[in-house]
């Protein structure tokens, strides 16, 4: 008799395909789900595999335009940017996988919904707290925090015999067990030799940007134009290709920094579970849009406004990285990310050369940048002995710090 129904969140890999594999033999009734945000895969080949495997039925949904418009674009807006390096590429895809995984639940009647995230890592957090964000009653399994899993499956090497013992094909391997995170905004490896830190990772590893010093000796310019802090629009100005469309433009984005070398990223980051881990990431296209963003806003936003969203910024980037996507603190701050974006408009040209997006020009309808005013030439309407009181003003309290410190002396 059937334990009940189950939609396992399945990738195709190892790990997943394992999972389907004994949720089937726990006695539960598995239905796949793949979400399509825009990971080399074959859909169709994965399809086969998982009904091969025993799954009742295979769910392929195609979300890379609402991945790109609410997720992505949202996310560079707020400039949110995790421990100062790290383009949350991961992080902000699980609540969009989450959010169809629990609406396929309801559509098929599941109380149980199954991810393959393991019990040391962020993944767990963030599918978790969106499944009991978006549906307080559903029931989660998460094999890795089963005893009964933990007891049959000890590390990758007992994931790839019982994969072999059931013929379940996989593209891993005992001697390059490399685990990967794809999706259109990045790409991840981690796991195998990656995870000491202090080995240089092989050029063979990177499979989404080219080497840098193998890019094109010659740079490509761009001009990426903003409207509300969202890009809308994109144009080589090599060859005049232009892109509007918001999922065409970020993919296009993505072609530029893959053939420039540009979105490396090697680091060891704090996960929300307290581990450390390395990571290695690839991230072509948001680095091209992180950088083109934060430029446009030094000539369009104020700059009060500017320090006040940027201490918005930090918090916002942990709430991705830990998994509070659906959270009120998150409505909260998004309202406030919004309001800093409403002029946040025109155009960034850039200069795309091995490895680096190097904003080089900007123009904006909402620009407050007076040329007069900041020039070196003329008085622009200036009076630089105002500047004289300004300054004493401001050097009151670090006066009245240096008597005490000198008499405390």
């Amino acid at each position: 008799m059937s334990k009940g129904k189950v939609v396992l969140a399945y990738s195709g890999g190892l790990d997943t395909s394992v999972i389907l594999k004994w949720l089937l033999e726990q006695g539960y009734e598995v239905y796949a789900y793949m979400a399509n945000i825009g990971q080399e895969e074959d859909f169709e080949a994965a399809r086969e595999k998982a009904l091969k495997i025993g799954a009742a039925d295979v769910f392929i949904e195609d979300m890379q335009k609402e991945f790109v418009t609410d997720y992505i674009f949202p996310v560079f807006k707020a400039n949110a940017i995790y421990e100062g390096r790290y383009l949350l590429g991961t992080a902000i895809a699980r609540p969009l996988i989450a959010k169809k995984q629990i609406e396929i639940a309801e559509r098929v009647g599941a109380g149980y919904v199954s991810h393959g995230a393991t019990g040391k890592g962020n993944d767990q957090v963030r599918f978790e707290l969106s499944y009991y964000a978006l549906n307080p009653k559903i029931k989660v399994i998460s094999p890795w925090k089963d005893t009964a899993f933990l007891d049959a499956f000890k590390g990758r090497t007992d994931l790839l015999d019982y994969a072999e013992k059931h013929g379940i094909p996989t593209k891993q391997t005992a001697s390059k067990p490399y685990s990967e995170d794809d999706n259109l905004l990045h790409i991840s490896h981690e796991a195998g030799i990656i995870e000491d830190p202090g080995h240089v990772c092989e050029e063979s590893i990177y499979s989404h940007t080219v080497s840098p010093e193998k890019a094109p000796d010659q740079p490509t310019f761009i001009v990426l134009e903003f409207k509300d802090g969202i890009p809308v629009k994109v144009t080589n100005k090599e060859d005049g290709t232009v892109k509007t469309d918001p999922l065409e433009l970020f993919v296009y984005l993505n072609d530029l920094g893959r053939a420039n070398g540009i979105g490396r990223l090697d680091m060891v980051e704090n996960r929300f579970v307290g581990i450390k881990s390395r990571g290695v990431y690839e991230t072509p296209g948001g680095t091209i849009l992180h950088e083109a963003h934060k430029d446009i806003e030094g000539i369009a936003m104020d700059r009060e406004v500017m320090r006040l969203r940027d201490m918005l910024s930090a918090k916002f980037s942990e709430l991705i990285y830990n998994g509070f996507w659906f959270s009120p603190e998150m409505d909260f701050l998004m309202v406030a990310i919004n309001k800093s974006q409403e002029v946040i408009d025109g155009e960034v040209t850039l200069k795309l050369y091995k490895g680096s997006a190097y904003p080089v020009a900007r123009t904006s309808p909402s620009s407050l940048y007076n040329q007069d005013l900041s020039s070196m030439d003329i008085e622009g309407g200036y009076n630089q002995e105002d500047a004289e009181g300004f300054i004493k003003i401001n050097a009151i309290r670090l006066m009245a710090h240096r008597k005490i410190m000198d008499k405390n002396m």
